[in-house]
């Protein structure tokens, strides 16, 4: 084998030789040590000397893992080693050493160092045997699969032989060396292990490049940092999906339970709600549990924005309520954000905010209200309230139909007209007289004898007012038409008797026509008429509504020398033979005039003159 001067070397083990001579005393291999154990991926050093007799030379040197004289390979020639061996050794000095670099697990073999002289051919070639013993270890980390946060646990760095050097080790976790952690022991105590102590740890000697496959060391406990976060994170309208993650640090992985409030609504690490409501809205909280414990997170407030909803009115005092009373009308709304509350009676604006307070309600404040309410999602009306105010009648009239002239026989209703409530009990009076009840007041067929100031009463339970009276002036037309006589003296012939008609009618007679008896045309007119002539005359008194005659009056003219008689009657029957018995009577007795029978005394022409009145057919007798 080729002989390389070995440049000086960084980090190798150094192997002290024990023993391993030939049997023959002038030929030998010395090894120093004869077992290595070596780390993988590491160079190793094999050292050895040898001796042969001084008067041979050597030819060639090498190293070979067959311990077989008969042509051994040379490890130098093989493609697995010639790259990786290199010859130390110094044939003068006769150190046969050799360094063999990233040794793996397949190169645990016994080595041995060969070396040929030019002695005979027979025996020139000699074999160090027993050679060097190498094994190759890897390190591998033990540790328990899984430990609960507070145990002590011990990791132990080890290899399937004990180093040739004694090694100071490293320790890694997640690939990042502990350096508080470097001792020559090959264990690793962590302990009252620590959550964050999990990881996948792994060990080294200082010194190599070689790093042990890891191994996850799994810290269990119970859960810790639970907490609840929303999405979306602004606000929240009713009808958006909501979800709702909690977050929990343990181990193993904790089971997830939700409550709203402390009702159970649903498990799993996400909590959705679609088309989320109102009735969503409350605080929210997930526990977290594993077999080492429970940890329940802090609540959050999940608050829905939606628009009023719900929206009623409530009136107090709930029961009857009277003019001059105070009344709160409330508006109940449910919103979020809260809403702007106005007021409306029927549809007109009366004020806002949630109370509207009426103090000394009149009947005017009677009617429907609701209030309305508003937010930036929406607007909602409540139902219509009425608020029914009681109080005593007033404005209390009375109309009369017919609004004109009102003629006897018409048919004339009074109507009473109240503003009360509840509504009143009405009662008609004429004068001071009950005349009866009902709102109207029905006459068939008026009289005169109907005519006066009428007034109603309204009554309720509240109270009672009159109306002003309303006069019902019943018109029609003359009757009772008849003929008084007006005159004075004593009548001779060429004097004249007056006539006067009288008459009930309305409005009153104002138009008067005289007739004789047998005749067409009128002999007068007004209301009183002078007879010049005897004769039967009668009166026609008129007006709008109609006219009517009276019964006819006799005017009777007597000429003669000494005494003139008039005599009047009103009819040709009995009263008239009486009335000329009379006369006779008092012709024959020549006496004066009888005191009684409604006869006065009358002066024509310095003479004494009587008549005589006798009942309502007025008659009257004048004599002289």
């Amino acid at each position: 084998m080729s002989l390389i001067k070995a440049p000086p070397l960084p980090l190798v083990f150094l192997l002290m030789i024990h023993g391993g001579f030939s049997d023959d005393a002038d030929r030998g291999v010395s090894y120093s040590p004869s077992h290595i154990c070596a780390l993988k991926n590491s160079s190793v050093i094999m050292s050895c000397t040898y001796t042969y007799p001084t008067e041979y030379e050597i030819e060639k040197v090498f190293w070979t893992k067959t311990k077989d004289n008969e042509d051994p390979p040379d490890l130098s020639e093989d493609p697995e080693y010639s790259q990786r061996i290199q010859y130390l050794g110094d044939n003068k000095q006769k150190i046969c050493t050799i360094r063999l670099s990233h040794v793996t697990l397949k190169d645990s073999h016994e080595y041995y160092f060969r070396f040929i002289t030019n002695e005979c051919q027979c025996s020139r070639g000699y074999t160090g045997v027993p050679g060097v013993t190498l094994t190759v270890t890897d390190l591998q980390v033990e540790s328990p699969e899984r430990v609960t946060e507070g145990d002590s646990v011990r990791l132990t760095c080890k290899s399937s032989c004990t180093l040739t050097d004694r090694a100071t080790f490293i320790w890694y976790r997640n690939s990042q060396p502990l350096t508080e952690r470097r001792d020559r022991n090959n264990e690793l105590l962590l302990q009252s292990v620590r959550r964050e102590d999990a990881g996948r740890y792994s060990c080294a000697v200082h010194g190599h490049n070689h790093i042990s496959p890891a191994v996850q060391l799994n810290v269990t406990y119970p859960p810790k940092s639970v907490s609840v976060s929303i999405s979306p994170s602004g606000e929240i309208v009713s009808g958006d999906s909501v979800t709702l993650n909690c977050s929990s640090d343990s181990n193993p992985p904790a089971e997830i339970y939700w409550y709203k409030g402390g009702t159970f609504v649903g498990s799993g690490r996400i909590y959705r709600i679609s088309k989320i409501s109102s009735d969503d809205s409350g605080e929210y909280k997930c526990r977290s549990i594993n077999e080492h414990g429970e940890k329940y997170s802090d609540a959050v407030t999940l608050n829905v924005m939606y628009p009023p909803k719900s929206v009623s009115v409530s009136i107090s005092p709930s029961g009857e309520i009277v003019s001059g009373d105070s009344v709160t009308l409330s508006c109940s709304s449910d919103s979020n954000p809260p809403a702007e509350i106005s007021w409306f009676k029927g549809g007109t604006f009366v004020g806002s905010g949630r109370i509207h307070r009426i103090s000394k309600i009149r009947s005017d404040d009677s009617g429907e209200y609701k209030c309305r309410s508003i937010n930036e999602h929406g607007e909602k009306y409540s139902d219509a309230v009425t608020l029914n105010v009681m109080y005593p009648p007033k404005s209390v009239s009375v109309s009369i139909s017919p609004s004109g002239e009102i003629v006897s026989g018409d048919s004339v209703t009074l109507n009473c007209s109240s503003d009360s409530n509840p509504p009143a009990e009405i009662s008609w009076f004429k004068g001071g007289m009950f005349v009866g009840s009902g709102r109207i007041f029905n006459i068939s067929k008026i009289s005169s004898d109907d005519s006066g100031e009428y007034k109603c009463k309204a009554r309720n339970r509240h109270g009672e007012k009159y109306s002003d009276a309303v006069t019902l002036n019943v018109m029609y037309p003359p009757r009772n038409v008849s003929v008084l006589i007006n005159g004075s003296g004593e009548i001779v012939s060429g004097d004249s008797v007056t006539l006067i008609c009288s008459s009930d009618s309305n409005p009153p007679a104002l138009n008067f026509s005289w007739f004789k008896e047998n005749e067409s045309s009128a002999v007068g007119s007004g209301q009183s008429f002078s007879a010049l002539q005897s004769g039967r005359f009668y009166c026609q008194a008129h007006n709008q509504h109609g006219s009517q005659r009276s019964d006819a009056v006799t005017v009777t003219v007597h000429h003669g020398d000494g005494i003139n008689v008039i005599v009047i009657t009103a009819s040709s029957g009995g009263l008239f033979i009486f009335i000329i018995i009379i006369i006779i009577f008092i012709i024959a007795m020549g006496t004066p005039p009888l005191p009684r029978m409604g006869l006065g005394p009358r002066q024509v022409c310095g003479k004494p003159k009587h008549s005589l009145h006798m009942g309502s057919s007025e008659s009257w007798l004048s004599y002289a």
